[in-house]
């Protein structure tokens, strides 16, 4: 490959990367872009299960629900890497926001004829699905705008002004549903994604290195597959990342469920609380992401990873004993918090390490792997949420959180610093 080949190949575009964040238009318009839809998933975050917890009065649905969705994102994931790395990134991400603006906007419509559950167990699953190709589009585009040399930080950026969409989110969504129902939420949530469409189109993605044009001829898509979980094993940290994130996902996809479950039925709140509740949990999430890059840059990446981790365990392990609504926030924002450090360091560092023309597949790789027994989780963590109380479940969680970080100092992530590929 040539130089200039390589520059383009790998966002290192220098006039670009010198320039700041908030200075480079096509970021910036992305990043709005982002936020929107951050903010309909948001929406629908707390108006899903609030939906079917007024139709059912069960956690165990609830869980069901976060389950089936949770399944069809794990499927997606398998093949949207090689769909990504094929087909314009651009038409990807209006596609997928467009498609999730007709799906989501049906619930609100057909509901008027009463509470259809069966179409929650339709539009949740597509629509995680196409979440997921959303996804994996959206962090390979990431490096293009900005290049390797700012990734923590637009990572960071990115994930704070999601996060603050996270807080007036979950607030407008249990505003909304305590005042017009849950399903108004959601059409609030459909026309979310409207606008995030309309602002991906102006963004001017940049093209990709010759050998990785949109187009090319490659194997088949299991063969894709298969390249990016041989990447994925191939290099020390990332491997080890993949293996106790699996574990870490299995535990904790139902914690919105738990924490939702314990604000209505243990303590006896209404839905506004439950919006309060999340957009205050948010707050968190904007700290972890305004921290992570200088934390990381002062502690390395093993210190800031295994640290934000069990930190997670600590404050899921005790929202089901505290009763105060302030305290069930603020543990709520301190996980939140840690999960946005982590996350954040550890998409970071794949991207990072990553060569240009496989991020798309190594990135759907690893969500495949990591998310593959997660929602079997979210049901165990529900059923036994319902049989046995949140208190005694998010105890034996957030326990086993804290083990995932003990187990991460005994692996390459241990080590500080940026890892280099293997």
């Amino acid at each position: 490959m040539t130089h200039e080949a390589h520059r383009q190949a790998t966002g290192g575009d220098t006039a670009s990367s010198a320039r700041p964040l908030w200075r480079q238009r096509d970021f910036g318009i992305f990043w709005a872009a982002q936020t929107l839809s951050v903010l309909g998933d948001s929406f629908a975050l707390i108006a899903l299960p609030l939906l079917v917890l007024e139709a059912t009065g069960s956690i165990a649905s609830m869980g069901l629900l976060t389950a089936v969705g949770g399944a069809a994102s794990v499927g997606a994931a398998v093949f949207a890497g090689a769909v990504v790395d094929r087909v314009d990134r651009r038409k990807l991400l209006v596609g997928c926001d467009l498609v999730r603006m007709v799906l989501y906007g049906a619930v609100p419509v057909v509901w008027l004829a009463g509470p259809q559950l069966w179409l929650l167990y339709v539009v949740l699953p597509l629509c995680e699905a196409v979440g997921m190709f959303f996804a994996v589009g959206y962090v390979t585009a990431v490096r293009g705008l900005v290049g390797t040399g700012q990734l923590t930080e637009a990572n960071g950026r990115l994930n704070a002004t999601a996060a603050a969409a996270g807080v007036l989110g979950p607030l407008g969504a249990g505003m909304v549903a305590a005042w017009s129902g849950p399903a108004a939420a959601v059409g609030v949530d459909a026309a979310s994604f409207g606008v995030s469409a309309a602002c991906v189109l102006l963004v001017r993605f940049r093209a990709r290195a010759a050998d990785d044009a949109p187009g090319e001829r490659r194997p088949g898509l299991w063969a894709d597959l298969r390249t990016g979980v041989a990447f994925l094993y191939g290099h020390p940290v990332l491997r080890a990342l993949t293996v106790l994130l699996a574990v870490f996902s299995f535990l904790t996809l139902g914690l919105n469920d738990l924490v939702i479950y314990h604000l209505k039925h243990d303590l006896g709140h209404d839905d506004g609380t439950v919006g309060t509740v999340m957009a205050a949990g948010a707050v968190g999430t904007i700290t972890g992401a305004l921290l992570v890059a200088r934390v990381r840059r002062r502690l390395g990446f093993g210190r800031t990873w295994t640290g934000a981790v069990a930190g997670c365990g600590l404050a899921f392990a005790g929202l089901g004993w505290v009763r105060e609504v302030p305290a069930v926030a603020v543990l709520s924002a301190a996980f939140l918090a840690c999960v946005g450090m982590a996350g954040t360091c550890s998409m970071s560092l794949r991207q990072e390490v990553t060569p240009e023309h496989l991020l798309g597949r190594v990135t759907s790789a690893f969500w495949t792997l990591h998310y593959s027994a997660a929602p079997v989780g979210a049901a165990v963590l529900t059923w036994a949420a319902e049989h046995h109380g949140t208190a005694p479940v998010a105890l034996v969680a957030g326990g086993c959180c804290v083990l995932i970080a003990v187990v991460a100092l005994v692996t390459p992530i241990r080590r500080p610093g940026r890892t280099a590929p293997a």
